[in-house]
């Protein structure tokens, strides 16, 4: 797939151009060596599996950034929409071009805090004061308290600010700023992992640490920010736009061309997402979500029927109108929508290299079964 769309954004010409890049970055790898003597063929043929697989993931990577590289570097000047003062960037295609770094850090809450009410919106001189106690109530450059050894300073977050809308909370709709009620389903969904997380302890197994401590999933669908690694590449060819998520590094793959999504029997971790345009907006619908979909700020199981619709629409150089709605009627009385604005930063994005089965997730288990050890 990665080659199609290269052919579908370069002539031979430039894509020989790509491709000259990419060997003359590439760094020359040595042939596989073992770093001990296998125990039996079959575990000989797995680890060179995973050097293979290894040694493919670091290629692809190398060459999404020739990719990148060279098609900004050969794009003609491309006709432009007039919105006002500013006009919007298109791809050499007449897309609207929606591609680069984005960030959508911000300390705004999912929800409005209930001690706002029905305030939606902040003043510009109640943001400055919000930013001002939120940065220093979260300050970690401070020394920790006694018996604390410490943790990330300043340097490592990015936290973002108020959102550049100045509302209250993320969520629009409903009205109030909050979610809304579970339904009798839902309910019983969240009563049964209430149930379950008392009856087991949070270190017994893998299985009960979190998604993201596993390094499987960090963000869903919408991802809202965290602390830190807060952004978003985004690159168009022909027909396709792709989604780079920092956190954990997941990618999502949009096809434009109207295709029908996936069999309803298919689930995936990130669900199944179809794009259009409608006018300059980026129109994205996802369903087909499995049983581990994830919505930060929602403690709680989702069903099958999830339904997410996102809107992208760049409203200036370095601003993307980010809005959503959410639908999943076995969960919550109505549906909910909200806006999450993005903000291009000049990167580049590094990778963030998490992974499944990572040294850490032993020794959290180690430690808690050394806990359990009566002492000596």
């Amino acid at each position: 797939m990665g080659a199609r769309l290269l052919e579908q954004t370069f002539t031979r010409d430039k894509l020989r151009q790509a491709l000259i890049v990419f060997f003359s970055l590439s760094p020359r790898q040595p042939p596989f060596k073992e770093s001990s003597p296998p125990r039996s063929g079959a575990l000989r043929k797995a680890r060179l599996a995973r050097q293979s697989l290894a040694r493919l993931r670091a290629v692809l990577g190398t060459v999404t950034a020739v990719f990148v590289a060279v098609s900004v570097a050969s794009v003609p000047a491309a006709a432009q929409v007039a919105t006002g003062d500013w006009t919007v960037p298109r791809t050499p295609w007449g897309e609207p071009d929606l591609q680069g770094i984005w960030s959508n850090a911000t300390t705004t809450p999912l929800q409005r805090p209930r001690e706002l009410a029905e305030k939606e919106f902040f003043t510009d001189e109640e943001v400055s004061d919000r930013d001002a106690r939120v940065g220093d109530a979260r300050n970690t450059d401070r020394a920790p308290r006694a018996g604390d050894p410490g943790t990330y300073n300043e340097f490592w977050w990015e936290r973002g600010r108020t959102v550049a809308n100045n509302r209250t909370s993320l969520i629009v709709e409903p009205a109030d700023g909050r979610l809304p009620p579970l339904t009798p389903e839902g309910q019983q969904r969240a009563d049964a992992r209430a149930q379950t997380r008392r009856e087991r302890g949070p270190y017994d197994s893998f299985e009960d640490r979190p998604l993201a401590e596993r390094c499987l999933i960090y963000r869903g669908v919408p991802a809202f920010p965290t602390g830190y690694n807060n952004n978003y590449h985004i690159v168009q060819a022909p027909g396709y736009v792709a989604i780079l998520q920092e956190h954990i590094h997941s990618v999502r793959l949009i096809p434009l061309d109207g295709r029908p999504h996936i069999a309803p029997g298919t689930r995936q971790w990130l669900g199944d997402s179809r794009g259009r345009w409608e006018g300059d907006t980026l129109v994205v619908e996802t369903t087909n979500f499995n049983d581990h979909a994830l919505i930060r700020g929602f403690n709680g199981d989702l069903g099958d029927a999830l339904r997410v619709v996102e809107r992208f629409t760049r409203v200036d150089d370095d601003l993307i109108d980010y809005r959503f709605a959410v639908t999943e009627a076995t969960t919550w009385t109505q549906p909910w929508s909200g806006s999450l604005p993005m903000t291009k930063i000049p990167g580049p994005m590094y990778e963030y290299a998490c992974h499944e089965g990572n040294y850490a997730l032993g020794n959290v288990l180690g430690g808690a079964r050394a806990q359990e050890r009566p002492p000596k």
